[in-house]
Parts: C-alpha cells; sequence; structure tokens
C-alpha cells in the first residue's frame, strides 16, 4: 500500500513545528495551523494538476531534486538570517511551478479560510511549498534523482487521499480557479462525504435536544410551566433559520429576473456557452480536432457577442451580476486556453478565435 503523502507532510509539520513557525513570522499559533491544514492538501491538489500538464511532471521532478534537503534545513532557517531567503525562494519556487494566476488563486483561497493577511499567506506558502516539495524527494527514497514519470504516477495515485485531507471551506473557495480539476470525481465525493456528515451531526443534534426535552417535560409536574417558553424558544430558532434561507432565495429569484434583457436570459446564455466552450477545448488534442472545433468555437464567439451587444441595455446592477457570473469562471478559462494552445500547431488554427473570445469575457467580466 502505497504513503499517504498528507499524512507524510504533517508528520514533519508537527504542534512544535507550527508553534515554531507561527513566531517565526509573527502569526497566531491557531491561524497557522489552520492555514497549514488547508494548505498541505492543497498544494498537493496544484501540484497534481501541474503533473497533468505538458511538461508539468518534468518540472515538478525538478523542483523535488532541488529541495530534496529541504525539510533536514527547514528548523535552521525559522527565525535565523537566512529565513527571508528561503522563503523568497520558496515563493519563487510556487511562482514557477503553478504560474502567478493559480499562485493568486491558491494565496486568495487561504488568506479567506484562514483570516490571515496576503503577506502572511504569502510567507506560509513560501515555507510550505519547499516542504511538500521536499517530502516528494524523500518519498522517492534518499539519494535517488526524482524523475517525471516517477512524480506523475505518485500524485495520481494520491488523488483520494489529497481530496479527502481538503477542508470543504477551502475546496469550495478553489472551486472556480482549476487547481482541484485533477482529482476530478474523487474532490466532489470527499466534499458530499463532508456534506453528509455535517447532515448527520445536525440531525444528532436533533434527536439529542429532543430527547431531553422529552426528560425535562416528564420530570416536571407541571407541564405548562416548560412548554410555553420551549415554545417561544423553537419559534425563535424556526424564525432566524427559516428567514436567510427566504432571503437567499428571493436574492436569486431577483437575481435571475434581473438578468432579463430584451427577452434574452443572459445568465442562461452565458452559462451554456462556457459549457459549451469547455466541451469544446476539451476535445482538442491535436491539429485535426482543432479544424474540427473551429466551426463551434465561432458559434460560441458568436454567442457571446450577443450577450456583449446587449450590455448597453443593462443597468449598473446588471452588469455587477454579469461580472461576478464571468468573472470567477476565467482563471479555469484562462488555464484551457493556454493548455489547447500549447499543443503543436493548435495555435495556428485556433488562436484568433481563442483570442476573440478572451478579450470578449474579459470584458464582461
Amino acid at each position: 500500500m502505497s504513503s499517504n503523502l498528507v499524512s507524510l507532510v504533517t508528520q514533519f509539520l508537527t504542534p512544535d513545528m507550527i508553534g515554531r513557525i507561527a513566531t517565526a513570522l509573527g502569526l497566531d499559533r491557531n491561524k497557522v495551523q489552520t492555514a497549514v491544514s488547508a494548505l498541505v492538501p492543497g498544494l498537493l491538489a496544484a501540484f497534481s494538476n501541474v503533473a497533468t500538464q505538458q511538461g508539468g511532471a518534468q518540472k515538478l521532478a525538478d523542483a523535488a531534486n532541488q529541495q530534496a534537503g529541504a525539510l533536514a534545513n527547514f528548523a535552521n532557517m525559522l527565525g535565523g538570517g537566512g529565513q527571508t531567503a528561503f522563503l523568497d525562494k520558496g515563493s519563487q519556487l510556487l511562482s514557477s511551478l503553478l504560474g502567478s494566476q493559480d499562485k493568486s488563486a491558491l494565496l486568495g483561497a487561504i488568506t479567506k479560510f484562514a483570516g490571515i493577511n496576503q503577506s502572511a499567506g504569502g510567507s506560509l506558502l513560501g515555507a510550505l511549498a519547499p516542504i511538500v516539495m521536499g517530502t516528494i524527494a524523500q518519498h522517492q527514497g534518499a539519494g535517488r534523482t526524482v524523475n517525471a514519470s516517477g512524480v506523475a504516477n505518485l500524485l495520481a495515485g494520491q488523488k483520494d487521499n489529497i481530496a479527502a485531507a481538503l477542508p470543504a471551506g477551502f475546496s469550495n473557495l478553489l472551486s472556480g480557479s482549476g487547481l482541484l480539476s485533477s482529482l476530478g470525481g474523487a474532490a466532489r465525493t470527499a466534499a458530499s462525504v463532508g456534506s453528509e456528515a455535517a447532515r448527520a451531526a445536525g440531525s444528532t443534534a436533533r434527536v439529542v435536544g429532543d430527547s431531553a426535552q422529552r426528560a425535562t417535560a416528564a420530570r416536571s409536574s407541571n407541564w405548562l410551566y416548560w412548554l410555553i417558553p420551549l415554545a417561544a424558544i423553537a419559534a425563535l430558532l424556526i424564525y432566524f433559520a427559516v428567514k436567510p434561507t427566504e432571503q437567499i432565495a428571493q436574492q436569486g429569484m431577483t437575481a435571475a429576473q434581473n438578468l432579463m434583457v430584451s427577452g434574452v436570459d443572459i445568465r442562461k446564455q452565458v452559462t451554456d456557452s462556457v459549457a459549451g466552450l469547455r466541451t469544446t477545448l476539451d476535445g482538442v488534442n491535436d491539429v485535426a480536432s482543432a479544424q474540427a472545433a473551429l466551426p463551434k468555437l465561432q458559434e460560441l464567439t458568436a454567442q457571446i457577442n450577443k450577450v456583449g451587444g446587449l450590455t448597453d441595455q443593462f443597468t449598473p446592477e446588471q452588469r455587477k451580476l454579469l461580472a461576478g457570473l464571468v468573472d470567477p469562471l476565467m482563471p479555469t478559462l484562462n488555464q484551457l486556453f493556454d493548455k489547447v494552445l500549447a499543443i503543436p500547431g493548435v495555435a495556428e488554427v485556433l488562436k484568433p478565435s481563442i483570442d476573440a473570445l478572451k478579450a470578449k469575457l474579459t470584458a464582461i467580466a
């Protein structure tokens, strides 16, 4: 049975080590622990995504070989004169592997999830990236050179472990970035399990509460004395539970209605166009398939143009709603555009259409 990479990294990041990191960076220990619990599987998910890209596995192998001694040197760097240089190199390593866009998506997600600022999040990313890569190198065996196929196979076999370790809230923050795409169904399954567990916990709490109320009523000789305040509490709980749900539903309906312009359902038009775009580009793997995809891309461009042609009729609120719909999709789409255009010969066929699509979508966002 293969080792669990998430466990191997967290075994190195002991409570004592977490405390030392927090002290060295001047951060709250609990926030560092929260951030680390999300960033370890988050970084592994991001690296798994890199491994599926052309040349990505080799980049990871090179990085792992460079960080083979990171675990041994890490403790000495904390709080020492070399700490800043170590964090800067870790940040540069992450930029070279993920690119600035995906790195920014990871940074934005962790600052929101752990409640820390951008500077603190950047420092943690710079500290943890070498540790994760060093663990991958160590997993291959001391003194052995890490190769591309070894890294790719290792990460491909870890997707269930990585998905299971991702906190649900952190997964949600990364859902539109494309960083979790290599996990496939494993990420969705883990999220589903988390939701079921939450529902089960809520159900258990209700059963316990009901049992306690029944026991209290049975012990009381004057049941009305207990019933009246309990009924009042129940009414308040129902009010505060239902009211936000009603508000959310009403807001969703209002948003959908507010994106109807000249009889066109803008939300559906954009959602369908993006879904069609992703399906079409996913099918491109060579020049022939690119040529076959070109008419569909031109059709999708026309659909997006239709939306763009209506923006002059939008109210400021509608513009904001549309931007909020398109903007979260752009990181994933840009990654997909770059991936397709990197296929030999494809750029000559599709680049004009893709550039036009990107310009239209960016303008909308």
